[in-house]
């Protein structure tokens, strides 16, 4: 699906007023205000929207500022952790707490326990103070050190809480609905004109925060899944007529299982919540691989297929609505069909989902988890609020909340990822495929 252009305003981020203060921090180079980022790069659309006079939409770089707002002296910054796990959530508490303390001289930083319940006084949730010598090797860990959890809270007593402890800047880490929790934190806090940025660090391990090309954490996610996929080719190949099916992570997008699935080419079928199907199809697409190789892998992302089961009316603390298990109605499903073709299969279930999300960091992960926590801290100690660091084609970026939200990335099944999972698989492009 491709994400519609939005308006060049769009990408305006807001901030808290002038820089006035001379930034401690000793960088070889400070960002140039004035350079952007194209949203964009096909050069049609570009000499398109030149010819009509319409500036291309275009991102404000993330980095360092020679001129910041907040007095680094003066300033308490707090960090919040929410949603579901995700490798690299250390990584990124770490990489914040240690740019404040020792690139820009930040005396005081909380942590706030259990996501947004932190900031809500009834919960009695003490906030820990983080120092370096405290976070020094937690990126050696899974998890997260301060905690998490779903669902929103009272905006009122969050800012209550701020302004008690004196936070003036407060970092979010989670996905979209922690990015619409922060923003609403942000509305509230207009409202009382108070000087107190948001910044928020994008976590889905699933990949599916528009406007940011790759989240921290899904790198690791993708290794760890190989792992499943390679187990489940072990399994099938060794087994008569063996099916080995795996289920991945992606409510709603299916990025991992995509990837997974380029990753180890040993998968015949892939199917993604943004391709429909039916379990005759599946049937097939095993039939013809089975006849082919003696076996298959099957990937299912674990929001794909939901039309076919009986809708749950019920959600979740952060409001998703909870999917039914794609995974064991597959199993059973394509086993009963085959035994009613007359025709016995072997099949194997793997779920590996809570295992992949519990991770530390790998190497590649950890370095970008590095670079988002000193982007973020940057644009905070710069008055930058309301807004979300990024990656865009390998540069950072930040993205307006608002912007970030408005609809979920999702795999472009004509796009050249999803062509190139049909390739590899050779699922039958009428069906399974997409099209």
């Amino acid at each position: 699906m491709k994400v519609a252009i939005p308006a060049r305003s769009d990408f305006e981020t807001a901030r808290l007023g002038e820089c006035r203060f001379v930034s401690p921090f000793r960088a070889s180079r400070f960002i140039d205000t004035e350079k952007r980022l194209l949203f964009r790069s096909d050069l049609d659309e570009l000499r398109a929207q030149l010819d009509a006079d319409v500036e291309p939409p275009s991102f404000e770089l993330a980095g360092p500022r020679e001129k910041i707002y907040f007095d680094p002296a003066e300033l308490r910054c707090g960090i919040v952790t929410c949603g579901g796990l995700c490798p690299g959530l250390n990584d990124v508490i770490r990489s914040i707490v240690f740019c404040l303390h020792e690139n820009y001289g930040v005396p005081t930083v909380y942590g706030f326990r259990f996501g947004y319940e932190g900031l809500v006084e009834r919960y009695a949730l003490a906030p820990i103070e983080l120092t370096p010598r405290r976070v020094g090797q937690i990126h050696e860990i899974g998890g997260t050190v301060l905690g998490s959890s779903r669902g929103p809270q009272p905006v009122d007593q969050m800012v209550d809480t701020l302004e008690r402890l004196g936070i003036r800047l407060l970092f979010t880490i989670g996905g979209d609905g922690t990015l619409r929790g922060a923003h609403s934190i942000v509305q509230e806090i207009r409202r009382r004109e108070l000087g107190i940025a948001i910044v928020g660090v994008p976590k889905t391990i699933d990949n599916d925060i528009s406007f940011i090309d790759m989240s921290f954490g899904f790198d690791t996610a993708v290794e760890a899944a190989r792992q499943a996929t390679r187990a489940a080719y072990v399994e099938a190949s060794c087994a008569r007529s063996g099916i080995g099916l795996v289920k991945l992570m992606g409510r709603d997008s299916g990025f991992i299982a995509s990837f997974a699935t380029l990753a180890d080419t040993q998968v015949g079928v892939c199917l993604i919540p943004e391709v429909s199907f039916s379990i005759d199809d599946v049937v097939r697409a095993a039939e013809r691989r089975i006849e082919r190789d003696g076996f298959v892998v099957i990937v299912v992302a674990e929001g794909a297929g939901q039309h076919l089961l009986a809708e749950i009316t019920e959600c979740d603390a952060s409001g998703n609505r909870r999917y039914a298990d794609i995974g064991i109605h597959l199993r059973d499903q394509v086993k009963d069909a085959f035994r009613s073709g007359g025709r016995s299969v072997n099949i194997k279930y793997i779920d590996p989902s809570y295992m992949i999300r519990s991770l530390p960091a790998n190497a590649r992960d950890g370095n970008f988890c590095l670079r988002l926590g000193h982007a973020a801290v940057h644009a905070g100690m710069a008055g930058k609020t309301d807004t979300v660091v990024g990656s865009w084609r390998r540069r950072l970026t930040h993205v307006p909340i608002p912007l970030a939200v408005s609809s979920p990335k999702k795999v472009d099944i004509g796009g050249y990822l999803w062509q190139t999972v049909l390739a590899v698989t050779g699922q039958d492009t009428d069906s399974v495929g997409g099209r």
